[in-house]
């Protein structure tokens, strides 16, 4: 395993998704969980600005966007409809939201376990995990911003 690149990827997804605390990029209880966990279904249900997307459907997004990873790095050729969560995902109820972040943190955790025990890191590893890195972070960073609008 090539430590070089697998530890710091390691760090970069637990801090994104987990816990924030080791303030590579984000402050404090920043990562994508943390946020969530104070934002309730009612919020997650609205779309931000005119025809943008609720913070249940940035949720869902990205746990789609892990799911067809994994299809990928499965050999699976499955069709992504990338549309179709933007186009259905509106309002959740608290059931249905606190599942949603269950199923990121899963993801997130599925994604953590897969890169650890990755035994080769090459152009293609390095670039699929990098991938799945940068559009969680992406989309951290939407969520976010979005959180300041729904507060107010």
């Amino acid at each position: 395993m090539n430590t070089e690149f697998a530890q710091p990827l390691l760090t970069l997804m637990r801090e994104t998704f987990e816990n924030s605390g080791s303030g590579f990029y984000l402050d404090a209880n920043n990562s994508l969980m943390e946020t969530l966990s104070a934002i309730s279904a009612e919020q997650a249900s609205i779309p931000v600005a005119g025809k943008c997307a609720s913070l249940a459907a940035q949720v869902a997004h990205i746990i789609f966007f892990i799911e067809v990873f994994e299809d990928r790095v499965a050999g699976k050729d499955t069709p992504a409809d990338w549309g179709h969560i933007w186009r259905t995902v509106r309002e959740v109820t608290p059931d249905e939201w606190q599942t949603l972040q269950d199923n990121l943190r899963a993801a997130g955790e599925r994604m953590i376990r897969l890169f650890d025990a990755n035994p080769t890191w090459n152009a293609d590893t390095m670039g699929g995990a990098l991938s799945v890195l940068i559009h969680s972070a992406y989309h951290l960073g939407e969520i976010r911003q979005a959180t300041c609008t729904l507060k107010q």
